[in-house]
């Protein structure tokens, strides 16, 4: 779906193009592809390497026009992956300026919202690029408080009982913010890039410049201490289900002991030698009491050792 918007002391939705408009293209359709690729003329490179997931940030330009790709956060409808990143590109030249995912994402029609509320103004087309940098930011940052709920969750759950279940969902959640991790390095490093570029140097405003640069660390910060968080709890969880394990099986290898007891009892008198109680009427009473006695005294000593 393509959806037109005018910058007038905020963005302001329109029913078709204008000059200095932007267009926001969310999962284009066929009809969608045909006017960005023929009336608006981007590079069809382009439009393919934002249909790539995969697609890390960058900068690249071609016949002026220019594409920035970002990686932008949403909750996804995997059950087994919960939220995850896909590439935002911005293609602009002259008075064109389009964003395309193939995603579904709160984050653009947040920005449009946050835009008329605050009335704030588009300069120019780095401008708004540096805006929707520093709101993919924030939205990371969201979307972490949500995770770091996720985790106290599980960590509640676990500490009633170690289930399988409890330890998948920590993993689920390791792989989050392993793709946090990397997307936010990705957009660091195109942030940097776009700062160091010097014919563009004037168009950017320095207090804007530094709340990305504030808002990606702390993304990027929040992201590694969530992370070494969960991997020093998987860990100790870990050791506590081999501690577990290790508890089990000491207590089965004390009772396999103690039921050898009789069981070598029973051979030594059911040998066909001579036992001076063969004759006894109470040679079975005997045999069954002297097993219980040692059964008995290994219990004792197992649990004394703290065996058992």
């Amino acid at each position: 779906m393509i959806t037109f918007y005018k910058n007038e002391n905020g963005l302001r939705q329109t029913e078709k193009k204008e000059n200095n408009s932007w267009i926001n293209a969310v999962c284009p359709t066929k009809e969608d592809k045909k006017f960005l690729l023929n009336e608006l003329q981007i590079p069809e490179a382009f439009y393919s390497d934002i249909e790539d997931i995969d697609e890390r940030p960058r900068i690249e330009i071609e016949d002026g026009w220019y594409l920035i790709i970002l990686r932008i956060p949403f909750k996804s409808d995997d059950a087994k992956l919960p939220f995850n990143t896909a590439p935002l590109g911005l293609i602009f030249k002259d008075d064109v300026f389009v964003s395309l995912t193939f995603h579904q994402t709160d984050i653009l029609s947040d920005f449009v919202v946050y835009s008329k509320r605050k009335k704030i103004s588009i300069e120019n087309h780095f401008d708004l690029v540096l805006k929707l940098l520093l709101s993919s930011s924030v939205w990371f940052l969201k979307y972490l408080k949500q995770i770091n709920q996720r985790i106290k969750l599980a960590e509640d759950n676990l500490e009633k009982s170690i289930k399988n279940e409890e330890l998948q969902a920590l993993l689920q959640i390791e792989k989050c913010l392993v793709f946090f991790v990397t997307s936010i390095k990705g957009n660091d490093i195109l942030f940097r890039r776009l700062k160091n570029l010097k014919e563009h140097r004037d168009n950017f405003n320095e207090d804007l410049l530094e709340d990305v640069e504030i808002e990606l660390r702390q993304a990027e910060e929040t992201t590694n201490i969530y992370s070494n968080i969960l991997t020093g709890m998987m860990d100790a969880y870990a050791s506590v289900i081999s501690n577990n394990l290790n508890v089990i099986m000491k207590r089965l290898t004390s009772i396999s002991i103690i039921l050898m007891i009789p069981t070598l009892v029973a051979s030594l008198y059911g040998m066909n030698v001579p036992n001076n109680l063969e004759e006894n009427h109470y040679g079975f009473i005997i045999v069954i009491l002297i097993s219980l006695v040692i059964s008995v005294f290994g219990v004792f000593l197992f649990k004394k050792k703290n065996l058992f």
